[in-house]
C-alpha cells in the first residue's frame, strides 16, 4: 500500500509539472515561424531606384500585406544586392490607417531590435532577421515598417514591382503618426520578408514566377494578385488556415538568363528555400523566355526547338531541387499571349508554348499541375486571353483574371 501511494503522489506530481511546463513560454518552442509576406529582391532598375539625395537621412515608410496571422512576428531587412554594409538607425512597425496612406495607428508603433539593439547594420550580400516581437497580427491585415537611414545605399535592394505606395521624408520620424509631404512611389525597398511565429503544422506556399505572379495589371494598394486571392481562399477553408504565401515574382523574370532580376535557378535558394515554413512550390515562369526568343524578328525553328528543350530542362531544375528539399513542387501552364504589342508571337512560338504545357500537364513531372491556360484562354480562339481576363495588353490578366486563376486552384492541394 505504501509504494502504491508513492506511485500516485509521484503520478500526480508529473501530471501537475507537465500542466505547469504547458504553461510557460518554453512550450512556445513548438510553435514555427512561417513566412507571412515575402518579395524577391533585386537591383532596382535607374527609373525604379530612388535618388540617392532622396535617402540620405531620409525616413522610408512601407506597406505590406500580410496573408497568415500570428501572435509574433520578425522582419527580415535585405541588403543582398547591396555593394557596402547598409546601415539603418532605427525600424519601426505599426498598423497603417489605410493602405494607400502614410498615417499610423500611433498607440500601435513598436520599435523592433536586432540582437537587442535599435539599429542594425547588414553587410553587402547579406539580410538580417530582427528579434521576435509580441505584436498579434491577424491573416490578411496590414503592417506598416518604417525605418530611417542616415546614409543612402551604395546600391538598393529592393522589389521595384510592389503595386504598393511607400512613402519617404528627410529627417529621422520613425514613430511619426504621419509623414507630412513625402514623397511616394509604388516600389518597396530593403526588406524581403515578414514572418510571424504561429501553431505547429502551419506552413508557406511560395509563388515563383514573372510578372503575372508579381501583379502586372493587378490593382495598385488593392491587393488582388492571384497569389492574393489564393491566400484569402486558404484562409476562407477550415483545413488551410494555417498556411501562408510568399509571392516571389519579379517581373520580365526568366528561367535561363537575367533580365530583370536574376534567373530563376540562381535566385532558387534565397527565394524558395530560405523564406519560412516553405512546404510547397507553385512555378509558374516560361513566356518570357519564349516570348523574347523572336521578339526582334523570327528564328529558325531549331532554335525554337532547342528553347522548348532548355525551358523543360530549367524546370526539371526546379522539380529535382525542390524535391532534394522535402518540398512539393506544382506547375502552372502558360497562360496565352498572342495578340501582346511587346513579344508580337507568331505561330512558331504560339507552338513552343502548346509543347511546354503539354510536358507541364504530362504525368510523373510535377506533383500537381494549374492550369491556368486552361482558366484564361478564349474559346474561341485558344492563343489569346478571354477580353475580361485581360489587362489590355495581351499579355497580363486583369484582377479578373487573376481570380479567376486563384480560384482554380484545389486548395485540397494543400490540404495534406
Amino acid at each position: 500500500m505504501k509504494h502504491m501511494r508513492s506511485f500516485v503522489a509521484l503520478l500526480g506530481f508529473v501530471v501537475i509539472a507537465s500542466y505547469l511546463w504547458a504553461q510557460t513560454p518554453s512550450a512556445r518552442k513548438e510553435e514555427v515561424w512561417v513566412a507571412s509576406w515575402g518579395a524577391s529582391q533585386q537591383i532596382p532598375e535607374p527609373q525604379n531606384a530612388l535618388p540617392s539625395d532622396d535617402l540620405r537621412d531620409a525616413t522610408v515608410r512601407q506597406i505590406f500585406h500580410l496573408s497568415l496571422g500570428g501572435q509574433t512576428l520578425r522582419v527580415h531587412v535585405s541588403n543582398a544586392f547591396g555593394t557596402d554594409a547598409l546601415h539603418l538607425t532605427a525600424v519601426h512597425v505599426a498598423r497603417p490607417v489605410s493602405s494607400a496612406s502614410s498615417a499610423i495607428d500611433l498607440a500601435s508603433d513598436r520599435p523592433l531590435t536586432f540582437a537587442g539593439n535599435a539599429d542594425v547594420t547588414v553587410p553587402p550580400g547579406a539580410e538580417f532577421i530582427s528579434d521576435p516581437l509580441d505584436y498579434p497580427v491577424a491573416a490578411l491585415s496590414d503592417v506598416a515598417v518604417t525605418f530611417h537611414l542616415d546614409l543612402s545605399p551604395a546600391r538598393e535592394t529592393g522589389h521595384p514591382g510592389s503595386r504598393a505606395t511607400s512613402y519617404y521624408v528627410h529627417g529621422d520620424y520613425v514613430g511619426a503618426a504621419n509623414l507630412i509631404e513625402p514623397g511616394h512611389v509604388d516600389h518597396w525597398y530593403q526588406l524581403s520578408e515578414i514572418d510571424v511565429r504561429t501553431a505547429p503544422g502551419s506552413a508557406s506556399v511560395v509563388a515563383l514566377g514573372d510578372s503575372i505572379t508579381d501583379g502586372h495589371g493587378a490593382t495598385t494598394n488593392g491587393n488582388d494578385r492571384w497569389t492574393d486571392v489564393l491566400a484569402a481562399r486558404l484562409q476562407a477553408f477550415g483545413k488551410t488556415r494555417d498556411i501562408g504565401v510568399s509571392n516571389q515574382g519579379i517581373g520580365g523574370n526568366h528561367l535561363l538568363t537575367d533580365g530583370l532580376g536574376p534567373n530563376v535557378l540562381s535566385r532558387f535558394d534565397r527565394d524558395v528555400l530560405a523564406p519560412e515554413g516553405v512546404r510547397w512550390v507553385i512555378l509558374f515562369e516560361g513566356v518570357n523566355d519564349l516570348g523574347g526568343l523572336a521578339r526582334e524578328g523570327e528564328v529558325p525553328p531549331a532554335a525554337h526547338a532547342a528553347m522548348v528543350k532548355r525551358v523543360i530542362a530549367a524546370y526539371q531544375q526546379v522539380i529535382a531541387r525542390a524535391h532534394a528539399h522535402g518540398l512539393r513542387v506544382y506547375g502552372a501552364t502558360i497562360t496565352p499571349y498572342v495578340g501582346s504589342t511587346y513579344y508580337h508571337p507568331g505561330p512558331l512560338s504560339e507552338a513552343d508554348r502548346q509543347e511546354v504545357n503539354q510536358w507541364i500537364r504530362g504525368a510523373g513531372h510535377f506533383d500537381a499541375v494549374f492550369d491556368f491556360d486552361a482558366v484564361v484562354r478564349d474559346p474561341q480562339h485558344p492563343d489569346q486571353l478571354l477580353p475580361n481576363d485581360d489587362c489590355g495588353d495581351h499579355l497580363h490578366p486583369s484582377p479578373a483574371g487573376y481570380k479567376a486563376m486563384a480560384s482554380a486552384i484545389p486548395l485540397t492541394a494543400f490540404a495534406q
